[in-house]
């Protein structure tokens, strides 16, 4: 899908959450969605997640491009991106290989930048899987991974590699 047609799609799903909620919120499919009230729990999002001037969030929150203008406490971790708002107010740990803060916004907690490597449940969501069949390709040598520990790793530009030479499957 070319990324214009995929950014198409992403617009026309935007929910907008203006409300105090509390529990967890999954979406498989590209969304946008802005949280402008009260929210804890989990947020787990592909596509663009937005929180809004207005929120106050306690949440683990995953998703692929993530916009935060609001209040934040918890774990966030962004497969492409973290943007950090001038009224952005976060009081947590960061994962991301790209992190922009604006001047005015304030962080306090850690941050890992995610770089050319990723974990199974990481090249799970990159490559749009199930953790299950990433484990699998590892085990039995389908794609190209190395072990940390008991871990499997794989780094993006083979993976990539390994993609592009239509292995995948």
């Amino acid at each position: 899908m070319a990324l214009r047609e995929r950014k198409r799609e992403t617009e026309e799903k935007v929910i907008t959450v203006d409300s105090a909620m509390q529990g967890s919120l999954s979406f498989k499919d590209s969304v946008h969605l802005r949280i402008n009230g009260k929210f804890e729990g989990t947020l787990e999002a592909k596509g663009i997640l937005e929180i809004g001037d207005s929120a106050i969030v306690d949440a683990t929150i995953t998703g692929d491009d993530i916009l935060i203008s609001g209040k934040v406490k918890g774990e966030i971790t962004a497969s492409r991106k973290i943007v950090l708002t001038e009224h952005a107010v976060v009081d947590g740990n960061l994962r991301t290989p790209v992190l922009s803060i604006a001047e005015g916004a304030v962080f306090q907690g850690k941050c890992s930048m995610l770089g050319d490597v990723f974990d199974t449940d990481g090249l799970a969501r990159y490559l749009e899987v199930d953790a299950n069949t990433v484990q699998d390709w590892a085990s039995s040598g389908k794609i190209p991974a190395f072990k940390d520990g008991n871990a499997w790793k794989f780094e993006r530009k083979k993976v990539d590699e390994w993609v592009s030479a239509g292995k995948v499957g």
